[in-house]
């Protein structure tokens, strides 16, 4: 139903009042492990910071940080012929036969290389009976603290990684008599008994540690590959002391009496600079001079440039007395806590600032932050759901910039997707593989079928750019960087496709549904198919977007002709099986795994846009359909999987669904340190959590539409948000009270039409650029 409300217009940015709510995770006792130390990045550089007196570890990171190079591997072997004799195989029936063949012709197989730690900066100090100990990280200005008595003297380390100057910045404070003393020295763990890097006291007040990245257990081929070369690095400690004295020796920096000590970390690498050892040195003589509070200013300013963008409150600010482990602990026990959910999210986009930064890389299965000289899944970037859901938060949370280091590297990915395209399908575009790493290899890998010979992810990549845009409505990227990239994937795709003898209808071919099998009519697990669901999902969906950005930028060519008409030919992706699902495969297989952890044949409900309320909802309901199932069987896995249901379940506008699984990923998925335990740590699933939130906040995926509280579940009675993000170039602020919407508060950046739906009203609205409305209900 339509309502009339008073709507005041205005044409300047005004902000609503919000319950400030500081987002600070704090403990009682220093981290026992890795897993429970404190991160700190600033989208190269990064920390984990472990708070011990006296044995302080603070574990580096540097995002280029790989062994090997780009042209180390080639190709996998396969050619058009085989191709054309795995699909003869698919036609046939012979689905094992056809998974054998995809992998031994156009796999690489078992591969290890892997991004890995930079080192260990280590404060051996003497200090003796602690008390009052509190270590924390403050997400409103990106600090980590660590605050102790000795004797009854306080000690205090400041730590934050600094984007303005590039360096890891750690300030040691005592009050005590004795100042601080003890050794300041930096290492880096063995390659198999190997060194890897040489640290040396350069003078009174320098260390240094120089290597190369190795992998002498590498893989290849699912066969021992020594990776004896890789990226080379340069780190320079500068301890500066105002008093007592600190001396070189061959340990490391020798310090003894000095009551406040200035550590500026700076690191540089060959990915980066061809002269990275002078841009090192460089970067340190920029920083020597300055005071602390000239650094510290510099750091609050730029990162709150991006934090105070927006901001999310679920509760009044109240005094928070509770160690954060202690939080997860009484989840565990059944109470909820508004103030984790609320910290969770907060934490989502302090990660995403913290580790993607215009220029650098992109945020890998860990996103910056590893100890590992071989981590688990190599920390690098699978592109079958983690990529992208470490992307997902971007633009709704007032992140979009940050979104650039992903296209910045699929840019990079398919130029040599095309390698792979031309030589091993003889295909025009780019064919873009299933796992990639930092050198952007565009080979399929892993010795199995079900696991690694999946063709989707340029499509899914794909989508990110038209969200960027949805987002922005920026016609300049459309064309510039959006347009040439679709174009590519659609090349690749449109010769891709083969007519299924079946039915006559265009599918893929081979085609699997990432990570997962079926049951065949001979009874044999098998993975490759012609046209699963997910697949036949994914190129409608880069087909479509490519048809509408030369749409709206006026183009047309004998490819948009040609794929307009593959389009209406391409067999729906969106099939329902007899008990009302949407079917995984092209036929409704058996599944040995009914609660399998990936619900790919969903991409087109989230994040695809295929299937809305408004405009499908028949298989809306389908949907629901397909999750219970998925559920009933013993789903919805730990980590990312968790964070994909939230962000189903806010689809489905069911927002105790939502919180069920919020409550379920708090219990069951997270570390002391609020990093996503899969098990092991992956960063996606902080990402996708903080995009389940928005989610549940704030719809704009329907064309015209935007939802406010569109899965608000009864545990949020009141709270307010700033800043939040909806496609069409829109920026929200609202309040709600007992359930309801109280205050919205809408600003156009572009001039748009738009339906809003809140609080039972749908309210027809046409703003002009640059202006704002605001409703009170």
């Amino acid at each position: 139903m339509k309502k009339t409300l008073a709507i005041l217009l205005f044409s300047f940015f005004t902000v609503l009042t919000t319950f400030a709510q500081k987002s600070v995770l704090w403990y009682e006792k220093p981290a026992e492990k890795w897993e429970d130390a404190l991160p700190i990045g600033n989208g190269r550089l990064g920390a984990m910071v472990f708070g011990i007196p006296g044995k302080e570890r603070i574990q580096l990171n540097e995002d280029s940080l790989w062994p090997g190079g780009p042209e180390d591997w080639g190709l996998a072997e396969g050619k058009r012929k085989d191709l054309e004799l795995i699909r003869d195989y698919l036609i046939a029936g012979a689905h094992q036969k056809a998974d054998s063949l995809l992998v031994l012709k156009f796999s690489r197989k078992g591969l290890t290389r892997s991004h890995q730690t930079m080192g260990d900066l280590w404060l051996d100090f003497d200090w003796k009976e602690i008390t009052d100990y509190k270590r924390s990280l403050d997400l409103d200005e990106a600090i980590s603290y660590t605050e102790f008595k000795s004797e009854g003297y306080q000690v205090i380390q400041e730590t934050f990684a600094s984007a303005p100057n590039q360096a890891i910045l750690i300030k040691l404070h005592t009050t005590h008599p004795d100042g601080f003393r003890g050794l300041i020295r930096m290492d880096r763990p063995l390659d198999q008994n190997f060194p890897t890097a040489v640290t040396n006291a350069i003078n009174n007040n320098l260390l240094e540690m120089k290597g190369m990245v190795t992998q002498r257990g590498g893989q290849l081929d699912s066969k021992p590959y020594p990776i004896l070369n890789g990226v080379k690095f340069k780190v320079l400690l500068l301890a500066q002391n105002q008093d007592g004295e600190i001396k070189a020796t061959d340990e490391g920096l020798q310090v003894n009496g000095a009551k406040e000590i200035h550590l500026k970390l700076v690191a540089e690498t060959s990915y980066y600079h061809r002269e990275f050892e002078k841009t090192a040195e460089d970067n340190l003589d920029e920083i020597a001079f300055s005071s602390w509070g000239q650094l510290q200013q510099a750091h609050l300013r730029e990162y709150k440039s991006w934090y105070d963008r927006m901001s999310l409150s679920l509760v009044e600010p109240a005094t928070d007395d509770t160690p954060t482990d202690q939080r997860i602990q009484n989840i565990k026990a059944g109470q909820t806590d508004l103030h984790l959910e609320k910290l969770l999210f907060d934490f989502g986009r302090y990660l995403l600032i913290s580790s993607s930064r215009p220029g650098t890389n992109p945020a890998n299965l860990q996103g910056l932050w590893n100890q590992h000289i071989s981590a688990p899944w190599n920390a690098d970037y699978h592109l079958n759901i983690n990529l992208q859901m470490n992307y997902w938060p971007a633009e709704v949370t007032n992140l979009s910039e940050l979104h650039m280091p992903l296209f910045d590297f699929t840019d990079g990915l398919i130029e040599n997707g095309k390698k792979t395209a031309s030589y091993n399908f003889d295909m025009q575009g780019a064919m873009l593989p299933h796992t990639t790493d930092i050198w952007k290899i565009p080979f399929l890998q892993a010795a199995t079928a079900y696991w690694g010979s999946w063709i989707g992810a340029g499509a899914w990549l794909g989508r990110h750019y038209w969200e960027h845009y949805l987002f922005t409505l920026d016609q300049d990227f459309l064309e510039k960087r959006a347009l040439p990239a679709l174009e590519q994937l659609t090349l690749f795709y449109s010769d891709w496709l083969i007519t299924d003898p079946r039915d006559g209808t265009l599918v893929s071919a081979p085609s699997t549904s990432p990570e997962n099998q079926f049951i065949n009519e001979k009874g044999q697990k098998a993975a490759a198919t012609m046209g699963a669901a997910m697949d036949q999902q994914l190129i409608a969906d880069i087909f479509t977007i490519y048809l509408k950005s030369n749409e709206l930028l006026g183009k047309r060519s004998a490819l948009s002709d040609k794929i307009q008409t593959q389009l209406a030919q391409l067999r729906p992706g969106i099939q329902l099986g007899s008990d009302g699902r949407i079917l995984e495969w092209d036929r409704e297989y058996e599944e040995p795994e009914k609660g399998h952890r990936h619900m790919s044949h969903l991409y087109a409900f989230h994040p695809g846009a295929a299937i809305t309320q408004s405009g499908t909802p028949e298989y809306f309901d389908a949907v629901k359909k397909t999750l219970d199932y998925r559920l009933e069987n013993g789903g919805a896995g730990t980590g990312w999987s968790r964070a994909w249901l939230i962000n189903f379940s806010a689809r489905l506008m069911d927002g105790e669904m939502a919180y069920a699984h919020i409550q379920k990923l708090l219990e069951t998925g997270l570390y002391n340190n609020l990093f996503d335990a899969h098990p092991p740590f992956q960063i996606d699933g902080n990402f996708g959590y903080t995009a389940g939130i928005a989610e549940m906040l704030l719809q704009s995926h329907e064309e015209g539409i935007i939802r406010i509280l569109p899965a608000i579940p009864n545990a949020w009675q009141s709270g307010s948000v700033k800043g939040l993000k909806a496609r069409g170039g829109f920026t929200l602020d609202f309040t709600w009270e007992s359930g309801e919407v109280k205050t919205i508060r809408l600003h156009s950046l572009n001039g748009r039409k738009v339906i809003l739906f809140a609080d039972g009203s749908e309210i027809d609205l046409e703003l002009r650029a640059g202006e704002s409305i605001e409703m009170e209900f």
